[in-house]
């Protein structure tokens, strides 16, 4: 194990948020950072799959008129390498940015296998991600959130304020970790743990 790598409980629950084919869709969405996420995610896919750990794919279904993540539109669907990974996936679909808001139950489901840890991944990294991390540490888990599996969007916001995908990321790290809610961790730190 290296020096900066984090320790990993034997049943950590990797959490993949909504890696779905609308988000390839740059008309829609505007600019967005790390385009290493993508990798990123597959690889730590990849090492819960080996080490037997649970790994939980989150979908969203937008209930917003046009949305590219309707269920009823293309976009709805995992991109393929998501798809390929299934295995043995708690499969969620919410509605909201929390996957704690979904169905079946996440908390319920963590509770009744007794898992205590928690890895989120996925996109937003400060909409969905950070939400469902916000609420995990809420909740009592212990949250590990490896920012380079993530990605966002550059944002407007109001009275023509606005941030760039990266700025949003670091404000991310900065409220998770600063908060209290998370560790923010790089991919590299997990995988020589899983």
């Amino acid at each position: 194990m290296t020096e900066n790598a984090i320790e990993i409980a034997p049943d950590s629950a990797l959490i993949v948020i909504d890696v779905q084919q609308g988000f390839d869709d740059a008309s829609f969405w505007g600019p967005r950072n790390n385009p290493a996420a993508e990798d990123n995610i597959a690889a730590l896919m990849d090492a819960w799959q080996v080490a037997g750990r649970p790994v939980v794919q989150v979908r969203h279904a937008s209930l917003r008129p046009g949305s590219v993540l309707a269920a009823d539109r293309p976009g709805y669907a995992f991109k393929d390498f998501v798809e390929q990974r299934r295995y043995e996936s708690l499969l969620i679909t919410k509605h909201v940015n929390s996957a704690f808001y979904g169905t079946p139950d996440l908390a319920a489901w963590l509770t009744a296998r007794g898992i205590g840890q928690v890895v989120v991944a996925g996109i937003q990294t400060n909409m969905c991600v950070e939400t469902t991390a916000r609420m995990a540490g809420n909740l009592g888990y212990d949250v590990l959130v490896p920012l380079d599996a993530t990605h966002t969007f550059d944002l407007a916001g109001p009275a023509g304020l606005s941030l760039t995908a990266d700025e949003l990321a670091t404000a991310t790290a900065v409220n998770l970790q600063g908060g209290g809610f998370a560790r923010v961790v790089t991919t590299a730190q997990l995988l020589p743990a899983a």
